[in-house]
């Protein structure tokens, strides 16, 4: 399929882009040629379209401009290939408030439209995914276990969310390409250490583990270094202010066309993986507000849930 039939494909079957809707296109300088694709395919298709460019973010999490903020609200689909993620900004909050669907495209590039996640049977991966949110949100406790390593965290209270790549309904949000179950863990509960080994927001793909260690929901140490130099020094945003090292996320990963690239957009959709997030929760029902979001994959993980097996090295049960 060209590139031009995919994203019209995409407009119509999971942004739902009706005939009478408007939809919005934030985009910004790395991102352009995405950007680009989408606004002239929904002109293609007859469609109401507006783009707008703005300078690249500074970090994952950090808030667009404030006119970019007001004209999400006022469109009917808001659709973000940005380079650094808009997904859990008070903008993306407000919009969807508004009943905008916003769907964010952190990262994206014209091959991962080619290949991969984008090529998915979205309808299970809906199936797939609706069906972890809700086992999330019956937890109330999870543990990953990696090559040694174990860190638990509490879900008591929280509710499980869906990121099916599917965007019907006013004010759904997510990813796309996606395809992951999230919730926001208690914030300060979580404890242990973890071997990340795919892919961290501010590196990319791992060339080698990435031990972190979290003692009552705050990073209080990362080890490991590739030939850049150590891990710590190149995700120092962490370390900056509290809330940027509190625990996030737990997200789990269900899209089995998606690979391993560097770019967390795909990342954290492989089928099969989990994945941890420092920062800002305050988007998806957490209390923290920090200067980012940024996640980390683990591959090949054991998860439990309420101490039943959900995945065992990399295998759902």
């Amino acid at each position: 399929m060209d590139l031009d039939k995919r994203a019209r494909t995409i407009i119509e079957t999971n942004l739902a882009l009706g005939a009478h809707e408007t939809l919005l296109v934030v985009t910004d300088d790395a991102t352009r040629e995405v950007g680009e694709l989408f606004y002239e395919a929904a002109r293609a298709l007859g469609r109401r379209a507006l783009i707008l460019r703005m300078a690249e973010g500074r970090v994952a999490g950090e808030e667009p401009p404030a006119v970019v903020a007001a004209a999400m609200r006022e469109a009917d689909v808001a659709l973000c290939p940005t380079a650094q993620s808009i997904t859990h900004t008070n903008a993306r909050i407000a919009a969807a408030a508004t009943g905008t669907r916003v769907v964010t495209m952190p990262g994206v590039t014209m091959d991962m439209l080619r290949e991969g996640a984008a090529c998915a049977n979205y309808a299970e991966v809906e199936r797939r995914t609706l069906a972890l949110a809700d086992r999330l949100t019956r937890a109330r406790t999870a543990r990953i276990e990696k090559d040694g390593h174990v860190l638990e965290l509490s879900l008591a209270g929280r509710t499980g969310v869906p990121s099916p790549g599917v965007y019907r309904k006013p004010g759904a949000s997510g990813n796309f390409p996606s395809g992951e179950a999230y919730i926001a863990p208690l914030e300060t509960e979580a404890n242990g250490s973890m071997a990340i080994d795919g892919s961290m927001v501010g590196i990319g793909t791992l060339a080698s583990p990435m031990i972190i260690t979290v003692e009552h929901g705050r990073l209080v140490r990362i080890e490991g270094a590739d030939k850049h130099g150590p891990y710590a020094e190149r995700l120092g945003v962490l370390f900056e202010r509290p809330e940027n090292g509190t625990i996030a996320e737990l997200g789990i990963g269900t899209n089995e066309a998606a690979k391993l690239c560097g770019i967390i957009l795909e990342d954290e959709k492989l089928y099969g993986t989990v994945h941890v997030a420092f920062g800002t929760n305050a988007s998806f029902g957490g209390i923290t507000k920090a200067d980012c979001h940024l996640d980390g994959i683990v591959l090949r993980p054991t998860l439990y849930l309420d101490g039943e097996r959900v995945i065992s090295k990399g295998e759902f049960v």
